[in-house]
C-alpha cells in the first residue's frame, strides 16, 4: 500500500532540500581557480570539519540499514566503530602533518613523490573503483525509500536525487559540499532526535524509558559488547578494534572523499581538531542511532507489526500459490503478538527472570516466522529458485535413507544454502525497509516531513562528497598528471567541473542497477573493505619503509587486489569463514609482506 504524504510534509521537506541546495550554491558560486575548487580555499574552522567528515560517512544507508540492523540483532554492530578513535589519533599524527607539509591536493600525490607513477595512478583508480560503486549505491539508497512512499519508478527517483546533488556540487566544489554539510547535520541531528523522543511517547504509558531497556536487553537487543573470537560473528570487540582499525586508517587516511574534508582547513591544527572531534562524537551518535532502531523494535512489543516490511513483496506472495501458507504465518504471528504484549507488561511490573527467558525465546520464534516469510516471498516471485529447491528437495528426500552419505551431506547443505539465500534477495530483505515503514504509519505530520528530509539530506551530503573526491582523482592524478602542456587554472577548474558532473551521471547509472545484500550498510562497508586494506598498505609502506620502492610495491599491489578478491568470494560461497572486516587487516599485512619480499630480487636497473 502506497503511502500519501501531507501537505505538511511535503511542505517541509521540499523547502529543507531547497534551502540546502540553494544555499550551497549561491553561497559557493565563481571558484576561480584549483586552490578554491578543490581545497576550498584552506578556509574551513575545525567544527565544519568535523562536521563535514560525519556528513561524508553518514549516508542514508546510515539511518536506513543501522536502524533495521538494530531492530533485528541489537546494538551490537557499534563495536564496528570501536576503531575510529584510533584511526583519528593515528591519522593527526602521521598522515595529516605529512600531507599538510607537501600542500597535496589529493592523498596519491604523495605517492608518486614517494614511488612513482604507475603507483600513485593504481592507487587512484582503485579509489575510483571502489569509490564510484558506493556512490551509487548512496544514491539508490533513498530512492528505495521514494519508491515506497510516492510510487514512482525507481529509476526516476535515482535520476531525481543525483540531479541534485549534481547542481550544486558542479557549481561550488569543495566549498559546496562543505558549506551544505553543516545544514544536512543539523538537519539530521534534529530529526533522529525528534524522532527518539517521539519513539518513547508512543510506548505504553506504564512503561517506562527504563523499562523499555529492560525489555530490550531480556531479547538481547541490548547487549553491546562480544568479546568472543568466534569467526561466526561479524561484529566482535576484536574485529571493531582490529579490523576497523584498519578500515577507518584507511578509509580516512587515504580515502580522497574523506581527505578532501580535511584538505580543507585553515591550518594542519584546525585539521586534526576536526577529526579528532569526529572521533570522539562518531562512536556515540552511531550508538545513539541504533538505540533508536531497538526503541522501534520495543514498540513493536507492544503494536502488531508486519511479517514482512516491503508490502509490495507481501502482495506478491499473497497473490501466489504460496498465499495460504504466508497467511499461516500471519495468524501465528499475531497469537505470537498477544503473548509477546502480556510477558512484556509482565516483566516491567516483576522483572522475573523467567518472563526474561520467555520473552527471548518468543522473540527468536518470531524471527524463525520471519525467515519462513521471505523464503515463501521468494518462491512467490522467482520461478527458476521455486524450481531449483523443488528439485534438491526431492534429491535429498530420495537420499535420506542414508543420511550418513556424503552425497546426501552435500545436497542437504546446498538445500539449506538456498534456503539462507531467500534472505539476502532484494524483494525479501525488509531491514532497510523497516524505519520507513515506522515512520510513515505511526509518527505524526511535519516529523515525517522531517525524518524523510533526514534520510535524503544525509544521502545528498555523501554522495556530494564522493562525486567530489572522485572528480578530483580524475581530474588532479589522471588527467592534470598527464598533461603535456599547463592549461591554466580557468582550464583544470572547468575540467574538474565536467568531471564531477560526469561521475554524477556514473553514480546515478549504478544506482540503477544496484541490489540490496544482507543490508545496505553491510553492503558499503564490504566493498570498502575489499579494497582499502591493500591501499592503506601502500601508504603505511611509503611511511615507514623507506628502503621499499615502487615496483616491489606496485606489484604487490596488484597481487594483493587479486587475492583479496578470491578471498571474498570463498567466504561469499561459504567455502571458508570469514567476517568481511578482516580483509582490511589480511590486505594491508599481505601487500606489505609482498612488497618486502620483491624489493631484494628485483633488478637494480628497473626504475622505481
Amino acid at each position: 500500500m502506497q503511502q500519501t504524504l501531507d501537505w505538511i510534509d511535503w511542505t517541509v521537506l521540499i523547502v529543507t532540500l531547497a534551502t540546502i541546495v540553494g544555499y550551497g550554491t549561491w553561497k559557493t558560486r565563481g571558484s576561480k581557480n584549483v586552490q578554491d575548487y578543490v581545497r576550498g580555499g584552506n578556509s574551513s574552522k575545525w567544527w565544519t570539519i568535523g562536521l563535514s567528515v560525519m556528513a561524508t560517512q553518514a549516508s542514508a544507508i546510515t539511518f536506513l540499514s543501522t536502524t533495521g540492523q538494530a531492530f533485528s540483532d541489537g546494538m551490537g554492530f557499534v563495536q564496528f566503530y570501536f576503531g575510529l578513535p584510533i584511526a583519528m589519533v593515528i591519522i593527526c599524527l602521521v598522515f595529516i602533518p605529512l600531507y599538510h607539509r607537501l600542500k597535496v591536493y589529493t592523498a596519491y600525490e604523495f605517492l608518486e613523490n614517494r614511488f612513482d607513477l604507475k603507483t600513485r595512478t593504481l592507487t587512484a583508480i582503485l579509489f575510483l573503483i571502489q569509490r564510484g560503486l558506493a556512490a551509487g549505491i548512496t544514491i539508490f539508497a533513498p530512492a528505495i525509500i521514494l519508491s515506497v512512499v510516492l510510487g514512482w519508478n525507481i529509476i526516476t527517483l535515482n535520476i531525481i536525487i543525483g540531479v541534485l546533488v549534481i547542481i550544486y556540487t558542479v557549481s561550488g566544489g569543495t566549498k559546496a559540499v562543505t558549506v551544505t554539510q553543516k545544514q544536512q547535520m543539523f538537519v539530521i541531528f534534529a530529526g533522529m532526535i525528534a524522532a527518539l523522543v517521539i519513539i518513547i511517547n508512543l510506548i505504553p504509558d506504564k512503561v517506562s524509558f527504563t523499562d523499555a531497556i529492560d525489555i530490550a536487553g531480556a531479547t538481547g537487543k541490548m547487549q553491546v559488547l562480544d568479546f568472543s573470537f568466534d569467526l561466526n560473528n561479524r561484529y566482535t570487540v576484536w574485529t571493531g578494534f582490529i579490523g576497523g582499525t584498519f578500515l577507518m586508517l584507511s578509509y580516512f587516511g587515504t580515502d580522497q572523499s574523506q581527505v578532501q574534508r580535511y584538505l580543507s582547513g585553515k591550518s594542519m591544527k584546525e585539521m586534526q581538531m576536526g577529526l579528532l572531534f569526529n572521533g570522539l562524537l562518531k562512536v556515540p551518535m552511531q550508538f545513539f542511532i541504533l538505540l533508536v532502531g531497538v526503541m522501534v523494535f520495543v514498540f513493536y512489543q507492544f503494536n502488531p507489526s508486519p511479517l514482512n516490511f516491503i508490502d509490495a513483496s507481501t502482495q506478491k506472495v499473497l497473490a501466489s500459490e504460496y498465499g495460504n501458507a504466508y497467511k499461516t504465518l500471519q495468524d501465528k504471528q499475531a497469537e505470537l503478538f498477544d503473548t509477546k504484549q502480556r510477558l512484556s507488561l509482565a516483566y516491567t511490573e516483576s522483572k522475573n527472570p523467567d518472563l526474561k527467558s520467555e520473552l527471548f525465546a518468543i522473540d527468536s520464534l518470531e524471527k524463525t516466522y520471519r525467515s519462513e516469510s521471505k523464503f515463501l516471498i521468494k518462491k512467490a516471485i522467482d520461478p527458476e529458485y521455486r524450481d531449483e529447491y523443488i528439485k534438491l528437495q526431492k534429491e535429498v528426500e530420495d537420499l535420506k535413507s542414508n543420511p550418513e552419505s556424503e552425497i546426501y551431506k552435500e545436497k542437504s547443505a546446498q538445500l539449506n544454502t538456498l534456503y539462507k539465500d531467500a534472505a539476502k534477495d532484494t524483494e525479501t530483505n525488509d531491514r532497510d525497509y523497516m524505519f520507513i515503514t515506522f515512520i510513515l504509519n505511526h509518527l505524526p505530520k511535519g516529523l515525517i516531513g522531517l525524518l524523510l528530509a533526514v534520510i535524503l539530506s544525509a544521502a545528498m551530503s555523501s554522495t556530494a562528497s564522493e562525486i567530489n573526491a572522485l572528480a578530483t582523482i580524475t581530474s588532479i592524478d589522471l588527467y592534470g598528471r598527464n598533461l603535456k602542456d599547463d592549461k591554466g587554472e580557468q582550464h583544470m577548474v572547468n575540467m574538474t567541473k565536467w568531471f564531477t558532473f560526469g561521475w554524477g551521471i556514473v553514480a546515478i547509472i549504478i544506482a540503477c542497477f544496484a541490489n540490496l545484500a544482507e543490508n545496505l550498510i553491510q553492503l558499503v562497508n564490504i566493498i570498502g573493505s575489499i579494497f582499502y586494506g591493500n591501499v592503506l598498505g601502500i601508504f603505511l609502506l611509503a611511511f615507514f619503509f623507506k628502503h621499499i620502492r615502487g615496483h616491489a610495491v606496485f606489484i604487490g599491489a596488484l597481487i594483493t587486489q587479486v587475492f583479496i578478491i578470491v578471498l571474498y568470494f570463498l567466504d561469499n560461497f561459504e567455502i571458508i569463514n570469514l567476517p568481511y572486516l578482516w580483509l582490511n587487516l589480511i590486505g594491508c599485512v599481505i601487500v606489505m609482506v609482498i612488497a618486502h619480499i620483491l624489493q631484494p630480487i628485483i633488478p637494480k636497473k628497473v626504475k622505481a
